[in-house]
């Protein structure tokens, strides 16, 4: 085995011009490696290659730029093949050939649990993930997740202290969604954050699935809480198959859409995680350093051609080709706070102030109303965590799961939980 060792600041420099070269993604990167031997072999031939006039070799003062921004930031480049970069992510098919990284340098070298769900979870599923991650991490492993709202943002919040890692799908400059800028100032006091993306680079839709491999990838395992067939954490999950490393599913309701992907994947041989006991035991159980991609209990169906396209390389010139999976998604989603409001107009400003504040207070109640209906599912969730989720005031919640219970949508358990009563 090749001994990892540090590259002289003038291959970093090439290295990394090389990969922000147009159309050079982790395979043809190492490719070209393997073949010249040095990234700046490889940037002299490349212009002389056949095929590659696809390629534009990137401007040395635009990466001369990032170096700068990279420094400036407080973070660091790591290179595939430097003694820090993250074992298991190197054994990946697909490696990212460099990561800025902020924060504690040590994380990448501890065992690491990804923790993953979606965005719309529910009061019930954001207690659970919050209450395994805290489990997990007070048993010694990372937390790894994407910064989303939802399963991440708890999945990061309740393992601060114990150290968590950020996966960024845009550069480390593009915080999104942006209202976490706090939230990923605390990661990186005892954890950190990453990107394989230039590091003012604004992320698109088909970076998101690229950020997804590189949390499966971190991973030694990857627990899936809630998530809809067509999400974000399956295509974790399928990553994660690929490469061998063990897949987790929280079990939910077959009525709840949120619930389809956790109940797929057990289906399909994913192990039970009803309790953070469930993953921390299965982790026991292996060698810590024989973590090998040889093969997973789970079948996900073939990685299709098309997932190539997550990357625009010299051997793919046909464009950009999103896997069918990700075809209904919009391209550069945006959560409604991070939208600009458009300026007040003689047409759209309120005719009086007093008929303005009285708008404003019904929709700022409706919006708690739909955050409140949202968090709920068929599993029963405390009332005072339904607060908690929905950020909302106490009494104005309970207001609400009082109509919820006069129009027949509520049902009321012990201890002051609460559902949605299941449909007829």
């Amino acid at each position: 085995m090749t001994r990892a060792r540090a590259f002289s600041d003038a291959e970093r420099f090439d290295r990394l011009r090389l990969f922000r070269s147009e159309r050079i993604g982790p395979r043809s990167f190492a490719r070209l490696i393997a073949r010249f031997g040095s990234a700046a072999a490889a940037l002299d031939a490349l212009p002389g290659l056949p095929g590659a006039g696809a390629a534009t070799l990137a401007a040395r003062d635009e990466v001369e730029a990032e170096l700068e921004d990279i420094a400036a930031a407080g973070a660091e480049l790591i290179f595939l093949g430097e003694p820090d970069y993250p074992a298991l992510l190197a054994r990946i098919h697909a490696p990212p050939p460099a990561l800025t990284f902020r924060g504690r340098r040590e994380c990448l070298r501890r065992s690491m649990v990804a923790i993953v769900g979606s965005r719309n979870a529910s009061a019930a599923g954001l207690a659970f993930a919050e209450q395994i991650a805290r489990e997990i991490g007070r048993a010694g492993h990372v937390v790894v997740s994407g910064l989303a709202r939802g399963v991440d943002q708890r999945a990061h919040r309740a393992t601060i202290e114990s150290g968590t890692i950020a996966v960024f799908a845009g550069g480390l400059a593009e915080v999104y969604p942006s209202a976490h800028r706090d939230l990923l100032e605390r990661i990186l006091a005892e954890g950190g954050a990453l990107s394989e993306m230039p590091f003012r680079w604004e992320a698109r839709a088909r970076d998101f699935p690229r950020r997804n491999r590189i949390v499966a990838g971190l991973s030694r395992a990857v627990v899936v809480v809630e998530a809809a067939r067509r999400s974000g954490s399956l295509i974790t999950a399928s990553f994660a198959a690929d490469e061998g490393r063990e897949i987790f599913a929280v079990p939910g309701s077959p009525l709840d859409p949120r619930a389809e992907g956790p109940n797929d994947l057990l289906r399909q041989g994913a192990s039970l995680c009803a309790r953070a006991q469930d993953v921390i035991e299965a982790l026991e159980r292996d060698d810590a350093a024989a973590c090998e991609p040889a093969s997973s209990p789970l079948r996900l169906g073939e990685r299709r051609e098309a997932d190539a396209s997550l990357w625009d390389e010299l051997d793919d010139l046909q464009g950009d080709v999103l896997p069918d999976f990700l075809a209904d998604r919009t391209p550069e989603r945006r959560d409604a706070q991070d939208v600009a409001r458009p300026a007040a107009t003689p047409q759209n400003a309120p005719a009086r102030p007093e008929a303005g504040r009285g708008a404003a207070r019904e929709e700022a109640r409706g919006d708690v109303a739909a955050r409140v209906l949202g968090l709920l599912g068929l599993a029963p969730v405390s009332a005072d965590e339904l607060v908690r989720a929905a950020d909302a005031p106490a009494r104005e919640v309970r207001a609400i799961l009082f109509r919820l219970e006069l129009e027949g949508r509520l049902e009321r358990h012990g201890a002051d939980r609460v559902s949605l009563r299941a449909e007829p």
